[in-house]
């Protein structure tokens, strides 16, 4: 990648506007980039608030096998996955019969169809909610709610909303539940805790290593004569980066072992926004005794839940 192609990624990246997110196509994560650097775009995981470093040197390896062939989007690993995502930015690469392509003379820079359209790029919070009464509609529209105990019992299409409602409502509310740690952080002191109406919280500490820069440990090593051998290996990221753009194959570097799963492809989200516009035109239609019955069985849940806490 010249400099001149670098730049203008790295520009993209950073005139994108606040909030803007984008989604890996296989692995159906979202990300944001953070910031850019002169050999790195470094990008933030919404899920898991994990930021990672795209190197500017494994951008290189993929634009150079993209000027040879197409690179399917169905076969990008996961480590590769935001490299593709980010280089889509760029106005010479597009998407074309499901592999990215160059494309240098109808390509608009900034139009990736990975981009979150403004519709989905709610607030955590407002996904949170929104996904939360939605999954507690489905639940309550069950003849018999322990039926989600039960899975094997339900129809194959409430099934699959159970399993796509709870999947959404787990991924908000685990970004939700960071923001909030770090949060009260803030205001937690050594050995403290603190206490709210559901729960108590305290500061754990945990260790976690990073190994220097690779000078550092070398000069390190080198001073009680170990060999710089015992600490050298492979990285697995630049491994599937060179697995995506070469011939190698993946048996040839890689012990596979297969596991089977179910993957959320798709959501509907406009399906999404009709079902809550309903939900919220019947809460705000509950009037006299029928509005008063529920709010009254509200309170009795909470009256049982105090109860059953304070006799533990």
């Amino acid at each position: 990648m010249n400099d001149e192609r670098w730049t203008t990624l790295r520009t993209q990246c950073e005139t994108l506007d606040p909030g803007t997110e984008l989604e890996t196509p296989v692995s159906d994560r979202r990300f944001s980039v953070v910031r850019t650097a002169g050999d790195r775009i470094v990008v933030r995981f919404e899920d898991s608030g994990e930021e990672r470093p795209l190197w500017r040197d494994q951008f290189d390896v993929f634009v150079d096998q993209l000027a040879d062939a197409p690179v399917a989007v169905a076969d990008l690993q996961p480590s590769v996955e935001p490299y593709a995502v980010v280089v889509t930015l760029a106005p010479e690469f597009t998407i074309a019969d499901d592999a990215i392509v160059p494309d240098p003379e109808d390509a608009v820079a900034g139009e990736s169809p990975f981009l979150v359209s403004a519709v989905e790029a709610r607030t955590q919070p407002e996904r949170v909610h929104d996904d939360a009464l939605l999954l507690a509609a489905l639940l309550d529209g069950f003849d018999d709610i322990d039926d989600a105990a039960d899975p094997s019992s339900l129809e194959t299409d409430p099934l699959t909303d159970l399993y796509v409602l709870s999947s959404d409502v787990q991924r908000g509310t685990d970004r939700l539940r960071g923001s909030a740690r770090d949060a009260l952080l803030d205001r937690l002191g050594p050995d403290q805790e603190l206490h709210g109406r559901y729960g108590t919280v305290r500061r754990t500490v945990r260790e976690h290593r990073q190994p220097l820069d690779e000078e550092a440990v070398f000069d390190a090593l080198d001073g009680y004569d170990i060999p710089r051998e015992w600490v050298l290996g492979i990285d697995p990221e630049k491994l599937d980066v060179v697995l995506s753009v070469t011939d190698l194959a993946a048996d040839e570097v890689y012990e596979t072992r297969e596991s089977v799963y179910v993957q959320k492809t798709s959501v509907d989200e406009d399906e999404k926004y009709s079902r809550l516009q309903g939900l919220i035109d019947q809460v705000a239609a509950l009037e006299g005794e029928e509005g008063e019955s529920i709010r009254e069985e509200l309170d009795e849940i909470e009256s049982r839940l105090e109860a059953a806490l304070a006799s533990d």
